[in-house]
């Protein structure tokens, strides 16, 4: 498909640079079946699901994976997006012409590593020096990976360290939050139980390759980055169980999401799973595991775009943006939601 039919313009004063507060507060968009888009928050969500519904969540931790370093005079700053092993990432590369294999790079706070393979697309493994483990070293020297929306609008603070930070968070390994899951809270979580509605978590450690815009014309010449993802056995039966009592699964997040689809066989049915998925969704896609989607509200041009127009379709989708933009509802990572209910 031409990728230029997943455009839209969106003015820069939309891109939320800080989270609602509370973070049940947000505003959100609800789509369900061919009603009109309806105005809503994130708290109503116990009164617009159904007793039996399941939410899924992603339980993946952010962690601080934005280094800035030195390499001789040189100044070179590394997003790391992908774990090989237990000392080596992956990583985005600002700088990379002042970078060689075999380069050592001081990222401050007594962190080292050493620049490996280039891969390519520009980037470099790199391996990190010491004893202790790769995690206590970002700790110390990392920041949060906040996206180029809102790095390039203002630093990243001590207060993003917690905004963007799902309840859910548990299993170290994401360099992007799953957003949608950020407007949770203790007390929302309560109120849907109350409801009858229940909820699961799987893992996908999101990658940074979730910012990147889509830089093919036609969608068949994209290349999705892998990420790495699971679903437990108990989990993929329970979840099975909700549909065949008559309740419906919905994915909290596109993460969330792209775990159940690679999850799901063709007579969607899930299984356990572990493993790496680039799966790339767009219309003409036929979902297996899901029922609805509880997402945030994203770039033009972008998979996700591409995604949630497969499971509403491109027009439902750009008008409901359309609708959005002209409301004020806030878009990207730290803004509003919607839920998506085909």
């Amino acid at each position: 498909m031409d990728v230029g039919l997943f455009d839209f313009d969106l003015p820069q004063e939309r891109i939320a640079l800080r989270p609602a507060e509370p973070r049940d507060a947000a505003r959100m968009l609800v789509l369900a079946g061919d009603a009109p888009p309806r105005d809503a928050v994130v708290r109503d969500l116990p009164s617009l699901l159904r007793p039996g519904d399941c939410l899924v969540f992603n339980d993946t931790r952010v962690i601080p994976a934005q280094l800035e370093g030195i390499r001789g005079e040189a100044r070179i700053g590394a997003t790391l997006h992908k774990r090989i092993d237990l000392r080596r990432w992956q990583a985005f590369v600002r700088n990379a012409k002042r970078l060689r294999p075999g380069d050592r790079i001081d990222f401050g706070a007594n962190v080292f590593a050493i620049a490996e393979a280039r891969d390519d697309e520009g980037g470099f493994t790199l391996a990190f020096e010491g004893e202790e483990p790769v995690e206590v070293l970002l700790e110390r020297a990392g920041r949060m990976p906040l996206p180029p929306y809102i790095a390039g609008k203002r630093a990243t603070d001590e207060r993003d360290k917690s905004d963007y930070q799902t309840m859910f968070a548990e299993k170290d390994g994401a360099v992007a939050a799953p957003t949608a899951a950020l407007h949770f809270t203790p007390e929302l979580v309560e109120a849907l139980g109350e409801a009858g509605i229940s909820s699961e978590r799987v893992t996908l450690h999101v990658g940074a390759g979730t910012f990147l815009p889509v830089k093919a014309e036609d969608t068949a010449n994209h290349k999705m980055h892998a990420e790495w993802g699971s679903i437990e056995a108990a989990v993929a039966a329970r979840l099975n169980a909700v549909r065949i009592a008559g309740g419906r699964v919905i994915a909290v997040g596109t993460t969330s999401l792209r775990v159940l689809e690679s999850a799901a066989d063709e007579n969607s049915v899930l299984h356990s799973w572990t493993g790496e998925t680039r799966i790339f969704i767009t219309p003409g896609y036929r979902f297996r595991a899901i029922d609805g989607l509880m997402t945030n509200f994203h770039l033009p041009r972008s998979t996700l775009f591409m995604l949630v127009s497969a499971l509403m379709g491109l027009g439902r989708m750009k008008a409901a943006y359309a609708h959005a933009i002209a409301q004020g509802y806030r878009f990207y990572s730290y803004g509003d939601a919607s839920l998506l209910l085909p």
